[in-house]
């Protein structure tokens, strides 16, 4: 899994582009490696949009559903990284935007490796 850091504002709440509190405001994407599924969601990862590829339907329901969960966090944490961005370069102190415990890039990346990890291991030595 990997996000995109694509992002739209609400429709109804158009914000000014100085409010360092913007990425509260706007929705965030996140998409699999292979493109078969993408969420849209708020910036707490509540999903609003989610497009699956009929190839994605092949998958166990629950698997499917874990790589939508999946993806909500992801988008999600993406949402945390450009808010904390926002908020240090509006000059809020940095050990205020440290104590709120937003996400940071790193920790975005080591939850891709995990994710790339888990969807590599081997589920079952049993062979169909």
């Amino acid at each position: 899994m990997s996000y995109t850091d694509e992002t739209a504002t609400y429709a109804d709440d158009a914000r000014d582009g100085d409010d360092p509190w913007a990425p509260v405001h706007q929705f965030s994407q996140a998409r699999s490696r292979s493109g078969g599924l993408a969420v849209r969601t708020t910036a707490q990862g509540l999903p609003v949009a989610v497009q699956i590829a009929s190839t994605e339907l092949d998958k166990h329901p629950e698997l499917l559903a874990a790589d939508i969960l999946r993806l909500c966090k992801q988008a999600a944490m993406s949402a945390g990284i450009r808010l904390r961005e926002n908020l240090l370069a509006a000059g809020v102190d940095r050990d205020l935007v440290n104590e709120m415990k937003l996400p940071r890039p790193e920790d975005l990346s080591a939850a891709e490796e995990r994710d790339d990890e888990e969807a590599d291991a081997m589920t079952s030595w049993l062979r169909r």
